[in-house]
C-alpha cells in the first residue's frame, strides 16, 4: 500500500501464523522450544536447566518478547500499537510485552521484536553461551 500524497510505501498488514513464528524463533542459533508450564510453549536459549525464555509463544494470536530493557524502552510498543501491544502481566515491569500476531503490527516488525527480545536475552547469558555473534 503506498501513502497518499507522500510515495512511502506502507508495511502490509497480515495476519502471522504461530507455524510462522515457530518457525522463525527455532531458526535463531542455540533456540530452543520448551513447554514450562502444560499448554504453554516457549523459546529459550542458553543450556539446559540454566535457558532464559526470549519468547512465548502463547495461544497462537500473540507473543510475550522482552521489549525492552527498562519498561520505558518497552512501553514505546503501546504508544505505536494501543490495540496490540500490552504489558505482559507479572514480568512487564520488566520490559516484556505481549504482541497481538493477528492485528495492526505488520509481520516485519514482529520478527524485529523477536529479534530484540533475543538479543536482550543472549546478553544476560554467560559469555560462553553466547554463540558466534557474542565475539
Amino acid at each position: 500500500m503506498i501513502a497518499a500524497n507522500l510515495g512511502i510505501t506502507v508495511g502490509i498488514l497480515v495476519d502471522v501464523t504461530p507455524e510462522d513464528i515457530h518457525a522463525y524463533c527455532a531458526a535463531k542459533w542455540g533456540a530452543w522450544e520448551d513447554q514450562p508450564w502444560e499448554g504453554d510453549v516457549v523459546f529459550k536459549v542458553g543450556p539446559g536447566e540454566r535457558g532464559k525464555i526470549f519468547v512465548f509463544l502463547g495461544d497462537g494470536t500473540s507473543i510475550g518478547v522482552k521489549a525492552g530493557k527498562t519498561r520505558d524502552e518497552a512501553d514505546d510498543w503501546l504508544i505505536r500499537y494501543p490495540q496490540d501491544a500490552r504489558v505482559s502481566a507479572y514480568i512487564g515491569r520488566s520490559g516484556w510485552n505481549s504482541l497481538n500476531t493477528a492485528g495492526g503490527i505488520p509481520e516485519d516488525e514482529l520478527r524485529e521484536a523477536i529479534d530484540r527480545s533475543y538479543e536482550l536475552v543472549v546478553a544476560g547469558l554467560p559469555k560462553k553461551f553466547r554463540g558466534p555473534s557474542a565475539e
